[in-house]
């Protein structure tokens, strides 16, 4: 690694770097779990027979993301028991 200037140190550097590749991993599997929320309302107002599957994969997602700390597991849930109810009720 090239010597730092004066006042920066290479451990702060290291984890600044360390938290662009996490922010831009997060922001995916975010950006993921929304847009299949989407075609999960979409097939839910459709009455698609494939909305069920479509619900597990969002759940499957959705604890992923509540294990990796990028949602609270609360949210989670919360997501998980409303989307539910959106495909018990159709």
């Amino acid at each position: 690694m090239a010597k730092t200037k004066t006042g920066r140190h290479t451990s702060a550097m290291k984890e600044a770097r360390k938290n662009i590749r996490r922010r831009e991993q997060n922001r995916t599997l975010k950006r993921k779990i929304k847009s299949e929320i989407k075609n999960l309302k979409k097939a839910v107002a459709e009455k698609s027979p494939d909305a069920s599957k479509i619900y597990r994969e969002v759940q499957s997602l959705l604890d992923k993301a509540a294990k990796k700390n990028i949602y609270h597991k609360n949210k989670s849930n919360r997501i998980k028991s409303r989307l539910s109810d959106l495909v018990k009720n159709t």
